[in-house]
């Protein structure tokens, strides 16, 4: 049972609210899950969804790192995840998520949320990505923009780095295709990124910590999550909360159910992260390599360079 101790409605409070669909359970399952949830609470979101072979459970052999190891046994990865996850595409060819989950995707883009590139192979992007050239990310993010569009039949409008892994070339590449904006790094408030002296597309930063991130750290369990969430929230600031089809929207849907329910009785509002976007000019930054508590092995960082 979580705890349902109320703070004060603060006015000002909205939340942009990122959803991450990294694998097949988590479009089978967990995109049906939170649609229905999002529609009975008249909430919209941001869905950034992997479109090629779910090859994940090839993360395995990552448990040889100490980091990874003790996130795993730190967030109970097996009943988090389960383990059709954990072990997809180890001794086989991954499905093609778009390919046969196509009806799941067209289903959340007819409800109107906001539809963005995750990736064509999430995992090969988490594990290659410092050794992709160019070609190579042109071409992961050509074939995952090309089969999310005949899936929704329009042009995905956003992209987000898996695993927020990103750096000045993944951001260049992406100045190709027809992006309003990408969340590509954790951070603090909107920016224009600079590569090169030239200012790219608008990045909206995930602000907030993940579930994964964050569970078992300094005695947090289910029980005070929310409430550690809620008050992590910052009045008439960014506030953008990344949740996983496979967590928020199947194994810890309850969790995630009595969040909005206790965030919306004290006035949060909930958007997609586009709905941000339209309100610069914005301070340009840097992206930079850096590490979060939590999370194993380096991510992109925002680094602010002017007002």
């Amino acid at each position: 049972m979580t705890s349902r101790s109320q703070s004060p409605v603060q006015s000002g409070l909205k939340v942009e609210l990122r959803i991450d669909v990294d694998t097949f359970r988590g479009t089978r399952i967990g995109v049906p899950n939170l649609c229905r949830l999002l529609k009975a609470r008249g909430i919209r979101a941001t869905f950034f969804f992997s479109v090629g072979p779910d090859n994940m459970g090839r993360h395995l052999w990552r448990l040889l790192r100490p980091a990874f190891l003790l996130k795993m046994l730190r967030s109970r990865a097996a009943s988090l995840y389960g383990w059709d996850i954990l072990l997809k595409g180890t001794f086989w060819p991954g499905p093609l998520i778009g390919a046969k989950l196509g009806a799941a995707i067209r289903a959340a883009a007819a409800d109107g949320h906001e539809i963005g590139v995750h990736a064509w192979d999430h995992h090969a992007w988490q594990s290659r990505i410092d050794r992709m050239d160019a070609a190579e990310i042109d071409r992961d993010l050509r074939r995952a923009f090309d089969e999310l569009t005949r899936i929704v039949g329009t042009s995905p409008t956003c992209s987000a780095a898996p695993s927020w892994k990103a750096n000045d070339l993944v951001l260049s590449r992406k100045m190709e295709f027809p992006f309003r904006f990408n969340s590509d790094c954790r951070g603090t408030g909107v920016f224009v990124p600079i590569v090169g002296g030239s200012p790219l597309q608008i990045q909206v930063p995930v602000t907030l910590p993940t579930y994964d991130e964050s569970i078992g750290q300094a005695g947090l369990t289910d029980a005070t999550y929310n409430e550690f969430l809620l008050s992590r929230l910052v009045p008439d600031g960014l506030n953008v909360l990344t949740i996983h089809a496979e967590v928020e929207g199947d194994s810890r849907m309850h969790l995630f159910k009595e969040f909005l329910d206790l965030a919306q009785a004290r006035g949060v509002d909930f958007t997609p992260l586009g709905d941000c976007v339209g309100q610069g000019p914005w301070p340009r930054g840097k992206i930079v390599s850096g590490t979060l508590s939590g999370r194993e092995g380096w991510v992109a960082v925002q680094e602010p360079i002017s007002g």
